[in-house]
């Protein structure tokens, strides 16, 4: 199948289709769903097969030896990021978002500040919020439209009440790849606040061609106050599997993950597994490097679309497959841009402020979907603000 078929997902129990008249006002109909971070493409056909393999025997019962899927999930991270690790530091959870809330739970109480760098993933507040610690916002410095990580400001803002950090690596919504220099610096900066870092590198595969990503589990120094995690869930296009991996190297960190693990009796799904070992693969990975060339000549539309409406600007994107657009040059209020996206455009997007301080003037747009509906968007948003041209 090719990225550019489209596959109608309407009346599937689809969140990014069926929910958004619900949410956004937006109908299925006629409407953009440009909001969930999920593609509008079929898996790899090695994703299919295994499925198809299971149906196809008939019997669903609990899943046992993980040896062969530990041993993928070796193997991709050897050959994707340079990255050696063991199966014994390898957690499986119920997606990152379970990952994250895990590790809150793990490693810090009730009262203690979770230091993010917004704006930042908006799934993270919630949780932090849900088990009752305090979200710390250390709000980005942006400049030229590109974000900066400001230490010398947090450094001032911190109090000491803070115990762990959230980094998003590659960075969403903002789209930014670290580089080493900055991850040193988020290094040193857990070290002098004795901050846990927990390392979210769910997009670590969906790199702009040009740009390498560095795990931080690659950074000296750190082992003892670092958690990975990754998934195969937004690389492949199987976010519904809501299954992946918190990685830990240190022994005492590993033994606390697990203690908590244990004790809320968490254990994977098998279809999520059995998708997951089969991602991680030559296919999966040739699969990865086609997606992302297609995304990157939509990024390369849905930009020069944008940048041409006065007003309206795209962050450059390194990574991920959402456009981060500031729509304070136009002077309108928050309420009348997203009017105009919503009702005029009739596209559904995330909105800046719930991403935390500094996402007020923005939007976020996911493009992985057809061509024809990323040029589309661009048609609808450039009607939708003409009184600008």
């Amino acid at each position: 199948m090719s990225f550019d078929d489209i596959v109608d997902r309407r009346g599937t129990h689809c969140a990014k289709w069926d929910m958004m008249d619900k949410l956004y006002g937006v109908s299925a109909d006629d409407g953009l769903a440009m909001w969930v971070a999920d593609m509008d493409f079929a898996p790899p056909q090695c994703v299919l097969d295994a499925l198809q393999a299971r149906v196809e025997h008939g019997m669903f019962g609990y899943f046992g030896d993980d040896s062969e899927y530990h041993a993928a999930i070796q193997w991709w991270m050897k050959e994707r990021h340079g990255w050696d690790i063991q199966p014994e530091w390898i957690f499986t959870t119920h997606g990152l978002v379970n990952g994250a809330a895990m590790c809150i739970d793990a490693y810090t109480q009730p009262g203690d500040g979770v230091v993010m760098f917004t704006p930042i993933y908006h799934a993270f507040a919630r949780v932090i919020n849900a088990a009752d610690r305090l979200v710390v916002e250390c709000q980005m410095a942006l400049n030229d439209g590109r974000y900066e990580l400001d230490f010398d400001a947090w450094d001032v803002q911190l109090d000491g009440s803070e115990k762990l950090l959230l980094l998003c690596s590659p960075h969403n919504p903002g789209g930014r790849v670290w580089t080493k220099a900055e991850l040193e610096g988020v290094a040193a900066f857990a070290k002098r606040h004795d901050l846990i870092i927990v390392s979210d590198e769910i997009h670590h595969d969906l790199v702009m061609p040009g740009n390498t990503h560095i795990p931080m589990a690659k950074i000296d120094g750190i082992t003892d106050r670092l958690v990975m995690m990754s998934a195969t869930t937004k690389t492949f296009s199987i976010a519904g599997a809501h299954v992946g991996n918190v990685i830990i190297q240190d022994e005492t960190l590993r033994a606390k993950f697990a203690k908590r693990m244990g004790a809320l009796g968490l254990s994977p799904n098998a279809f999520g597994l059995f998708m997951a070992t089969a991602a991680y693969s030559p296919e999966g990975a040739k699969w990865v490097d086609d997606v992302m060339e297609y995304i990157a000549g939509n990024a390369r539309i849905f930009d020069a679309g944008v940048n041409a409406i006065p007003g309206l600007k795209a962050m450059p994107l390194q990574a991920t497959y959402l456009s981060w657009v500031d729509f304070a040059g136009t002077g309108m209020s928050r309420e009348e841009v997203t009017r105009r996206i919503e009702k005029d455009a009739q596209i559904a997007a995330n909105y800046g402020p719930t991403f935390g301080k500094g996402g007020e003037t923005f939007m976020r747009f996911n493009i992985a979907t057809q061509r024809s509906r990323v040029e589309d968007a661009v048609a609808r948003l450039t009607k939708a603000f003409s009184d600008l041209q």
